[in-house]
């Protein structure tokens, strides 16, 4: 019994580490990547990370704040999203994601990727 009850506090400890963040604190002076780096410098795991797919993008804050998508360091969209608002925007291989701060004070966002079927 001992042996099932270390095993199942294992799998329940590894799996928090693994675990993805998905929300996130954007500072009036902070602009974030989250994905487009590389594995180890994005704020997120895009599980699609070298194909098209699509962010979601959603504002769970007060403030209103922007997304940024770049390509080789040239802005292809700015977005911006009003609080409450789920903004589902393409990302095609190479693209960066940013969140973009609001200076009046904190944002939050939640940060999700899905497979682009077309």
């Amino acid at each position: 019994m001992r042996i099932i009850t270390l095993l199942i506090s294992f799998i329940f400890f590894t799996h928090i580490e693994v675990t993805a963040q998905t929300e996130f604190l954007i500072e009036p002076s902070q602009s974030m990547i989250m994905t487009g780096k590389g594995t180890g410098q994005d704020a997120t795991i895009n599980p699609y990370f070298g194909e098209d797919c699509y962010a979601l993008v959603e504002n769970i804050g007060n403030r209103q704040f922007s997304i940024r998508i770049q390509q080789d360091g040239k802005i292809l969209k700015e977005i911006p999203i009003k609080k409450g608002e789920l903004k589902k925007v393409k990302l095609l291989r190479g693209h960066e994601l940013y969140l973009d701060p609001n200076p009046e004070g904190i944002a939050k966002a939640r940060v999700d990727y899905e497979e682009l079927n077309e």
